[in-house]
Parts: structure tokens; C-alpha cells; sequence
């Protein structure tokens, strides 16, 4: 990072601004937008989730060609603008760890942001290190620490105190120029593109795995289910997420992961069975018993011939040919300078493992194929042996 860091202090960082500029007026955040057109926009927000299913917005923080402003989410949500540019691919909107913010702005705006810059994987490529933190990446990059007293204050209240205002004028402050110092690192690796590429796969990622259809395949645990309990626990699931969805409850308030696993394990078809279930609460079998045994009659008397199923962990001999086929990759991502775990995540070469199938693989597309070109020969060798 010494080399990197050198680079970064040639960089403009704006100064902490002496006032914070609010932007009271949807229009008047339209107009605020529109003074740099297509110039990248710094974008941050604050939220409150404790007892709700669904993130309450809290803040917007915005940053546009070196001046910054805070808006409350009334305003956000009025503003022509602000949806426009949300959505519009040619307009970068520069982030850090996005992936919470982007769950919020489709659940609350309801519309899947384009154009999304994830600067915490933009660094990652650039070589400071997998999932690093936003304060610690800006101490080491500008020479300045960050105070974080703020990070679990209330988000919701107003007035918001000072130490609040300039923690979230800091949250954004530093993404132009962390967006400069990575463009000029990945554009030496020849990595530029990459950091599009894999920011708008990876929101695409994040927004599948919000469909109820398929959230019951995150269950791990649920694996040793039979094809016919899957299907079970899968109706179970949709259920589970719509109506958390409804009534904005947290999962655990409606039924847990492990007691819809039981459940699916047991397929009660009488209330005392599913009471007799270890863990289910009296108050869940009273208020939504009879819908549970109509969903686990539907689950257990449907086709699950063909159904998508869980995915095991790995076998003891799995387990060795992953270690192998894992050396591999780190090979790659070693000489690429680039962190395996961005590289290639765990679950996908666990995926590699169990299909042994490259055909299509997205390991050897986009910018993952140059990278992985030079051992591509090995690894199809093992995975034919």
C-alpha cells in the first residue's frame, strides 16, 4: 500500500466544509443535480432496521464535483432527478460497500439503481485488500482518521447533532478521489472496465437473492432434506417472506430459518403435530397454524422431482480436490495481485466442485477470463481427471 498511498496523496481531497448544506426542497435538489451532468456522484444513506423487515431511510448524503449536501429521504423521494439519475447507467454513482444501500433504495424507492460503482471492490482490484474498511482505506490513502462515534446514533431523530452532520459528510467526502486513485491503478492493470463489470454483476446478484421464489436455497441448513421436504420447505419460505414483507417484521418475529427447517423435516398435517414440533412457539401455531399445514400439504403432495436443491457441503474427496483446484486459483489471483476471495468467492468454487463443469462458467467470462487464462489449461485438466 506505501506505493499506492503515494499516489493517492497526489490526489485533491476537498476539505471538511465549514457548514453542511442541506437541501430542503425537492426541486431544489433537482437543480443541485443537474450543475454537473454525467460527472460521477458520490452517494451514501443512512437507515434505522431493528424491528422491521424492511431498512427505514434515515439520510441521503450526496456528492457531486466537490461540494456535498445532506437531504432527508421526504425529499429524496420527491425529487425528479434523484430517481432519474438512480436509474441511468451513464451517470456513475460512486459507493462503498454498497450492497445495503442498494437493498434500500428498492425497497423503499423501488427501483434498481444502474450505473453503481462499488469502490470497496474497486479496491480490492487495485490491491489494498479484500472487503477493507472505508475509514481505514482513507487513513491510509489521505492521512486522515475518521470519527466514527456516530455510526449507531439514531438516524431517525431531528435534528441530527453536529458530530452526526459531519460524520455523514465524511461518508462521502472521500469517494471522488478513492474513484481517481483506483481508475489510475486499474487503468495500469488494464483492470478499468472490471470495476463496472463486476459493481453491476454483483447488484445484480444481491437483487436475485431478494426473490421469495428462491430465498429457501440460502437455508444451508435445510441440505439433508429430502427433494420432496425441500419442496416443502420451499413454500414455506415464500410464505415466510411475503409475509414478513406485509406486516415489515423481521424473519425471526414470523418463524425462523431452523424452525421452517424442522417443519419441512417433520410435515405436520395436524395442529398438535406441529405444535408438538420442538421450538415452535404456542402463539406462531395459533396465528398461523393453519396456513403452515396448508403449505406443507401443498409442498408434500407437488411434484419436487426437479426442484433446485439445497447445496451440500463438500465430501471428504471434494474437499481434497477443492484444495487443489483452489491452488489454482490462488495462483492467478497471486500474480494478478487481486484478493481470491474476489477472484473466486468460496461458493462458486464450491459450485466448480460439485458440477465439474466449465461450460459457460461465469469464472471465464468478462474480466475473470484474462485473469484466469493463464491457468484455465490446469484447471481443466483437473476437473477432467
Amino acid at each position: 500500500m506505501d506505493i499506492s498511498a503515494q499516489a493517492a496523496a497526489a490526489i485533491d481531497v476537498p476539505p471538511a466544509p465549514a457548514s453542511i448544506h442541506w437541501i430542503r426542497e425537492p426541486e431544489m435538489l433537482d437543480q443541485w443535480l443537474d450543475r454537473a451532468p454525467g460527472k460521477p456522484l458520490a452517494l451514501d444513506t443512512e437507515f434505522e432496521r431493528v424491528n422491521t423487515f424492511y431498512p427505514i431511510p434515515g439520510l441521503v448524503q450526496l456528492g457531486l464535483d466537490g461540494q456535498f449536501c445532506l437531504v432527508d429521504p421526504a425529499v429524496a423521494e420527491q425529487s425528479r432527478r434523484f430517481r432519474e439519475i438512480l436509474t441511468d447507467p451513464e451517470t456513475p454513482k460512486l459507493l462503498y460497500a454498497m450492497s445495503e444501500d442498494l437493498e434500500l433504495f428498492r425497497q423503499w424507492l423501488n427501483l434498481e439503481p444502474a450505473g453503481v460503482i462499488d469502490l470497496q471492490i474497486g479496491a480490492a482490484m487495485a490491491g489494498a485488500g479484500f472487503s477493507l474498511g472505508y475509514a481505514r482505506l482513507v487513513e491510509t490513502l489521505f492521512g486522515e482518521t475518521l470519527d466514527k462515534s456516530a455510526t449507531r446514533s439514531d438516524w431517525l431523530a431531528r435534528p441530527l447533532s453536529d458530530a452526526q452532520q459531519r460524520y455523514a459528510v465524511d461518508d462521502i467526502r472521500f469517494l471522488e478521489p478513492m474513484h481517481k486513485w483506483v481508475t489510475a491503478l486499474l487503468r495500469e492493470r488494464g483492470l478499468e472496465v472490471a470495476l463496472a463489470e463486476e459493481s453491476t454483476r454483483f447488484a445484480n446478484e444481491l437483487a436475485g437473492q431478494e426473490d421469495p421464489e428462491n430465498h429457501y436455497l440460502k437455508l444451508r441448513g435445510g441440505w439433508t432434506l429430502t427433494p420432496q421436504q425441500q419442496g416443502v420447505l420451499r413454500e414455506l419460505v415464500r410464505w415466510r417472506e411475503l409475509e414478513c414483507q406485509k406486516q415489515d417484521r423481521p424473519r425471526n418475529r414470523v418463524l425462523s430459518d431452523a424452525l421452517l427447517i424442522a417443519i419441512a423435516e417433520a410435515m405436520p398435517d395436524t395442529p398438535k403435530a406441529l405444535s408438538n414440533i420442538q421450538g415452535v412457539p404456542s402463539g406462531a401455531v395459533r396465528r398461523y397454524g393453519d396456513i403452515v399445514l396448508d403449505l406443507v400439504s401443498k409442498g408434500a403432495t407437488a411434484d419436487n422431482s426437479g426442484i433446485e436443491r439445497i447445496a451440500p457441503p463438500l465430501s471428504r474427496d471434494q474437499q481434497g480436490f477443492f484444495k487443489q483446484l483452489k491452488r489454482l486459483f490462488r495462483k492467478a489471483a497471486e500474480d494478478a495481485d487481486i484478493p481470491i476471495e474476489l477472484l473466486a468467492p468460496r461458493k462458486r468454487l464450491e459450485k466448480l466442485v460439485q458440477n465439474r463443469d466449465l461450460a459457460q462458467h461465469e469464472f471465464f467470462q468478462g474480466w475473470r477470463a484474462r485473469i484466469l487464462a493463464p491457468v484455465r489449461p490446469d484447471i481443466e485438466e483437473l476437473l477432467t481427471s
